[in-house]
């Protein structure tokens, strides 16, 4: 029933109840606001969200309906051009940038034998460091870690759980075959110090930390297939 049913209605009861009366301006006005105070038109009333929304439909609506004459085509497309642009950029804000279905396997954490964790960056950074205060042993060990964790990290070599030394220095000569020789020279200092217990030197660690920067600084030859060094 609308607002004029519901006061007709009402003056309606109003003359069963008395004598016949017509009211005046202000009564009229009265009834109007009582029925408009019924929580049914309440409920009834658009929200803010409601309003916002179309608004900006309205909105819309005009700027894409708009008739383009004389040389307003071109700004105009422009114009439309950076309302999607705000669309698209507001979404990535809201809903977040969409993630790559496809993701490179995470490097292995044992690294001869060794759980490792740390970046080549960060491995040749410890290795620096105990080079300072000539821990030798370590440095060498650290430096070596440092040179197949930075060919994993570039696609080079795929280094399997429980690969020896040496056959990852087989696999990187693959790859990088001008530093063969001293991949496999890199290779026995490790041994020396990490299982034969044989004490490092400056000159072995410059040996390793020498192919870890030529290696570094080399473009490879071809991707190794996974798990090659085993």
């Amino acid at each position: 029933m609308g607002l004029i049913g519901a006061v007709g209605a009402r003056l309606a009861r109003a003359a069963d109840a008395g004598p016949p009366l017509t009211p005046d301006g202000e009564e009229a006005r009265r009834l109007a606001e009582s029925e408009l105070a019924d929580p049914v038109y309440q409920a009834a009333q658009p929200t803010p969200i409601d309003r916002i929304a179309r608004a900006i439909g309205e909105f819309l609506e005009r700027l894409f309906d708009a008739e383009i004459t004389g040389g307003w085509g071109s700004a105009f497309a422009v114009i439309a051009a950076v309302v999607v642009a705000i669309v698209i950029i507001a979404a990535f804000v809201v809903w977040g940038i969409p993630r790559a279905t496809h993701r490179s396997p995470p490097a292995s954490s044992v690294l001869f034998d060794a759980t490792e964790t740390r970046s080549a960056a960060e491995l040749r950074r410890a290795a620096a460091s105990h080079a300072d205060r000539g821990e030798w042993d370590a440095a060498i060990i650290l430096r070596f870690r440092a040179l197949a964790r930075g060919t994993v990290e570039r696609g080079a070599v795929e280094t399997a759980p429980g690969a020896t030394v040496h056959a990852f220095a087989r696999a990187a000569a693959r790859a990088f075959p001008a530093a063969a020789a001293d991949l496999e020279t890199a290779a026995g200092a490790f041994d020396d110090v990490r299982y034969l217990r044989l004490p490092g030197t400056p000159d072995l660690y410059r040996r390793v930390a020498d192919v870890d920067d030529r290696v570094a600084a080399a473009r490879p030859v071809a991707a190794e297939p996974a798990g090659a060094a085993r």
